[in-house]
C-alpha cells in the first residue's frame, strides 16, 4: 500500500515539469508573435506614411495641372475671340470685294487710289528710314562730342591744377627772389650809409637814398660837379661789388630819379623842368656806367616838379624838392 502511494507520488511529480515547459513555450510563442506583429505594424505605418507623401505630391501636381488647364482655357478663349474677329474682318473684306466687283469702274479708281496710297506710304517709310539714319548719325556725333568734351574738361582740370601748382611755385620763387633782393638792398644801403656818413644833404626816405641836387649840380645845370663825381665814385664801387654778389637770375636795377622844384625853367638848354630832371638823371647814369656799373642794371627817370616831398612855397621846400633819388628795385 505504501508502495502504491509512492508510485502515485512519483507519477504526480512527473507531470508538472512538462506542464511548465509547455506553458513557457506558449508564452515565448506569444511574445514572438507580438514582436512580429509590432515589426509588421512598423513597416505598414512607414508604407502608409510614404503613400501619404506620395498622395500629397500627386495632389500638388493635380493642382498645378488644374492651374495650367485654366490658363490654357483662358488662352483658348482669347484665341477664339481673335479668330472671331478675324472671321468678321474677313467677311467684311469679302463684302467690300463683292461691292467693288459689282461697281465696275469704281474698282479701278479705288485700285489707283490704293496704289497712290501705297506709293505715299513707301515714300513716307523711306523718309522715316532716312530720318532714322540721320538721328543715328547725330547720336554718334553727340556721343563723340560728349567724349571729346569730357576729355577736354579732364585736360582743362589737369592744366588748371598744373597752372595752380606752377603759380604757387612761382609765388614761392618770387618771394624768395624778393627776400634775396631785400637782403642785398639792405647790404647796399648799409654800405652806402658807411660810405656817405651822416650828411644833412643826403637822406634815407623809405627804400631810397635822397641827394640834394646841389651835391651833384649847379642851379639849372645837368653837368656833374667834381665833388658830385667823388660821391658817385663811392656809389659805383658799392654797385660793382653788389653786381658780383647778386645771382644773375634776380632781375634788379638801380633807378636814378631826377626831381625839380615847382618854379618853371626856360633856358636855351632846357625848355622845361621835365628836360632838366631827365638830363640830370641821365648824367648820373652815364657817369656810373663810365665807372664800371652795368647799363642793364641802371634806369634814368625824370619827374620834373610833379612829385614834391614838400608842398610849401618856401625856399627850404624848393631846396628839398630839387633832388636825385637812388632806389634799388626789381626790373
Amino acid at each position: 500500500m505504501a508502495l502504491a502511494r509512492g508510485r502515485r507520488s512519483e507519477s504526480g511529480l512527473n507531470y508538472w515539469p512538462g506542464f511548465v515547459d509547455a506553458l513557457s513555450t506558449l508564452v515565448l510563442s506569444i511574445i514572438f508573435l507580438l514582436t512580429v506583429f509590432l515589426v509588421v505594424q512598423f513597416y505598414l505605418s512607414q508604407e502608409v506614411s510614404g503613400k501619404d507623401k506620395a498622395l500629397e505630391r500627386l495632389n500638388a501636381q493635380i493642382a498645378e495641372l488644374s492651374s495650367l488647364l485654366s490658363l490654357e482655357k483662358t488662352s483658348k478663349l482669347g484665341l477664339e475671340d481673335q479668330l472671331s474677329q478675324m472671321r468678321a474682318g474677313l467677311a467684311a473684306a469679302e463684302a467690300e470685294r463683292d461691292r467693288i466687283a459689282g461697281s465696275g469702274g469704281s474698282a479701278g479708281e479705288l485700285g489707283k487710289q490704293l496704289d497712290s496710297e501705297k506709293q505715299v506710304s513707301a515714300r513716307a517709310l523711306a523718309q522715316v528710314e532716312v530720318l532714322n539714319q540721320q538721328i543715328s548719325a547725330l547720336r554718334r556725333q553727340l556721343a563723340a562730342l560728349e567724349e571729346a568734351l569730357d576729355a577736354s574738361e579732364k585736360r582743362d582740370k589737369e592744366s588748371q591744377n598744373k597752372i595752380s601748382d606752377l603759380g604757387q611755385r612761382l609765388n614761392v620763387a618770387l618771394a624768395q627772389r624778393v627776400q634775396e633782393l631785400s637782403r642785398f638792398r639792405s647790404e647796399f644801403f648799409g654800405r652806402l650809409r658807411t660810405i656817405l656818413g651822416d650828411r644833412p644833404d643826403i637822406r634815407i626816405v623809405g627804400d631810397r637814398f635822397v641827394f640834394q641836387s646841389e651835391v651833384f649840380f649847379d642851379t639849372g645845370q645837368a653837368q656833374l660837379l667834381p665833388e658830385g663825381r667823388a660821391e658817385l665814385d663811392q656809389i659805383a664801387s658799392a654797385l660793382t661789388d653788389l653786381e658780383k654778389k647778386i645771382p644773375p637770375e634776380i632781375a634788379w636795377v638801380l633807378r636814378v630819379d631826377g626831381h625839380t622844384d615847382v618854379r618853371p625853367i626856360n633856358s636855351p638848354q632846357f625848355k622845361s623842368n621835365w628836360d632838366l630832371s631827365a638830363a640830370r638823371a641821365i648824367s648820373v647814369v652815364q657817369y656810373l656806367i663810365s665807372r664800371g656799373v652795368s647799363p642793364q642794371h641802371l634806369v634814368a627817370a625824370g619827374f620834373g616838379e610833379f612829385q614834391p616831398i614838400d608842398t610849401a612855397n618856401t625856399e627850404d621846400a624848393f631846396k628839398r624838392n630839387r633832388r636825385i633819388e637812388l632806389k634799388l628795385t626789381e626790373r
